[in-house]
């Protein structure tokens, strides 16, 4: 952080442009932190829409899974594949 210079007791137009260029330099920063809040704040909500979004596509995901006790598999492009035999995709074995 820089030096402000000391305010001198014998010109009072120096001095004022010393503060004068203080408050400057302050309200400047002001500016650039509020800037950085508001930006903050609406990255904040593009985050917190984006996760909103996907706890939805979650829970629609999680919505079209089959129940535990289900024993068939389920395309989660489209509705559920009924089960297959397992004694149809067995080969033949010869002894």
């Amino acid at each position: 952080m820089s030096q402000i210079p000391p305010l001198s007791t014998g010109n009072q137009a120096s001095d004022m442009d010393v503060l004068c260029a203080s408050i400057d330099r302050v309200a400047r920063k002001i500016r650039a932190i509020a800037d950085a809040v508001q930006n903050l704040n609406q990255n904040r909500v593009q985050l917190e829409n984006k996760i909103e979004d996907a706890q939805k596509r979650i829970q629609h995901i999680l919505s079209r899974l089959p129940e535990q006790s289900d024993g068939r598999q389920l395309n989660l492009l489209g509705g559920a594949i009924p089960p297959t035999n397992p004694e149809e995709d067995n080969e033949p074995t010869t002894h």
